[in-house]
């Protein structure tokens, strides 16, 4: 199989290594953004920015440039594997239309509204931003719990490839499902995409409660509690609800939201040694998404008459809104309700 991997970050990497070492011998391709860092990238033999430590194999064979180019090679191309942030999606996605290779995205959140002035105007999930650009396109989306490092060290982990399409399911099984990487197929791509969306909030908050130390049992509740808000707005989308308690949804919130990898949550904990947004941002080096996804999970949230209180907190006190103990307060304050409802 022919695969090429655009986007040279920590998880196009991993994934591009990964599919090195597959048993059948796939021919891979890492496509960097700009010449200059496939330049480095092939002079070094590893990601010292993204991924160092970590050796790619002589067989990933390393390119790069504007992502315009790869259009000519779709006709030799089995599968696409997008590894841009959500933001850079739309563009390489217009890139690739009319391939009849099949593409799928790495990238969990929500794009950013086209015109963030009008309240009309939502933020899109990626398999909404690529029916409005490539409505055609085989595509889908390869998700679950999985941090960069241990995929690319071939540490066991499981994924979920996710598309209404059972060519585009089947490729990515056969793509990277091995010893030390399970592909589980599910045609549940909306439920799929929420989930790894909403956890990268959630991650946040979690990260701000450990942050001040308020406790395991703090811990435990803010993840079941936000299991729930994802849930819910998954479903009022139309995604299915048993696709929350699978690897996309309850997983990867527990690796997220728990795991000292995930830059959404230390977000949470920087905010809670009492950094500025600015501050915790600039100090990752890696794009967290649930900074830039908050606003826009509530925003839909609200256009659906979806009630979601730790994501409003979130958003609250990344606007600055709220400070981390009033963040708190907000959240034990709130009037006693069912836990069902």
């Amino acid at each position: 199989m022919k695969i090429i991997v655009i986007g040279a970050g920590a998880f196009g990497t991993a994934m591009a290594v990964s599919a090195c070492r597959h048993p059948a011998g796939h021919t891979v391709e890492l496509w960097a953004r700009e010449q200059v860092q496939a330049q480095v990238l092939l002079a070094e033999r590893q990601n010292l920015r993204y991924l160092p430590g970590i050796p790619l194999p002589q067989e990933l064979v390393l390119r790069g440039g504007a992502t315009e180019a790869l259009a000519a090679q779709s006709g030799w191309v089995d599968l696409f594997i997008v590894a841009t942030p959500v933001a850079g999606l739309r563009q390489v996605l217009t890139s690739l239309r009319g391939t009849r290779a099949s593409v799928a995205w790495l990238c969990k959140g929500f794009e950013t509204a086209q015109d963030a002035a009008a309240p009309q105007c939502l933020g899109l999930l990626p398999h909404e931003v690529q029916r409005q650009v490539a409505p055609e396109m085989l595509a889908g989306s390869l998700s679950g719990p999985s941090f960069a490092q241990e995929v690319a060290r071939g540490q066991p982990t499981a994924l979920v490839a996710a598309s209404r399409y059972a060519e585009v399911r089947d490729t990515l099984v056969a793509a990277f499902h091995g010893q030390t990487l399970r592909v589980y197929a599910n045609d549940d791509l909306v439920g799929v995409e929420v989930g790894g969306a909403v956890k990268n909030v959630l991650a946040i908050a979690t990260g701000l409660a450990d942050g001040m130390n308020l406790g395991l049992n703090a811990r435990a509740a803010l993840i079941t509690r936000g299991l729930t808000e994802m849930s819910r707005l998954g479903q009022a989308l139309g995604g299915r609800a048993e696709t929350f308690m699978g690897l996309s949804g309850l997983g990867d919130l527990v690796l997220t939201t728990t795991g000292d990898l995930s830059r959404n949550r230390k977000v949470g904990l920087l905010l809670a040694e009492g950094k500025t947004l600015a501050q915790a941002v600039d100090s990752l080096g890696h794009v967290a998404e649930g900074v830039y996804s908050a606003h826009t999970v509530l925003q839909r949230a609200h256009h659906l008459g979806v009630e979601m209180p730790i994501t409003e907190c979130v958003v609250a006190l990344l606007n600055g809104r709220l400070k981390p103990v009033e963040a708190v307060a907000a959240l034990m304050g709130r009037d006693p309700k069912g836990e069902l409802l």
